[in-house]
């Protein structure tokens, strides 16, 4: 976001965003903020159709910040709106902290899941394979066993 845009976000006036950034550089490496070059400054303003960039009090180059810059100008800059944006995105970030470690352990609790199903499923396959080579072999007649009855009664011999 443009240094313009988040003096009216945070509710100072530009040249106090302007004025606190260099006074607090050290809280903004190159991956938070940078300074638009003259090009993209110029093609910037061509974009925006500024017709007296004087009386729209941008002379120089806007900052443009990054997310983390965002939250950094937050901390820096002392108007009441700014310390309760940097108030609600601490809080985000904690919410954001504890949602991520709650879908860790519900991945770790699926990831053992999916483990123990992998094996069912193996356990189940293998039951399942001896079933089919149970049903598919062919079995030879049984042998009777026991007394057969003969038309007179029962008779004594057995079998084979």
């Amino acid at each position: 976001m443009l240094s313009l845009d988040l003096a009216e976000l945070y509710g100072v006036e530009p040249r106090v965003l302007n004025q606190a950034v260099p006074r607090n550089i050290e809280r903004f490496p190159e991956d938070f903020m940078f300074q638009l070059t003259e090009e993209e400054f110029g093609n910037w303003k061509s974009q925006i159709v500024i017709s007296n960039s004087i009386k729209m009090g941008v002379r120089h180059a806007p900052f443009a910040f990054t997310e983390q810059g965002v939250s950094m100008l937050s901390s820096v800059l002392n108007s009441r709106r700014a310390i309760k944006i940097n108030i609600e995105i601490m809080r985000t970030f904690v919410k954001y902290k504890k949602s991520v470690y709650s879908h860790k352990e519900l991945a770790e609790k699926l990831e053992k899941l999916s483990a123990r199903v992998d094996v069912h499923d193996e356990v189940m396959k293998d039951l399942i394979d001896q079933l089919r080579r149970m049903i598919n072999t062919p079995s030879k007649p049984k042998s009777q066993f026991g007394f057969r009855k003969d038309q007179e009664g029962v008779s004594n011999r057995k079998i084979k």
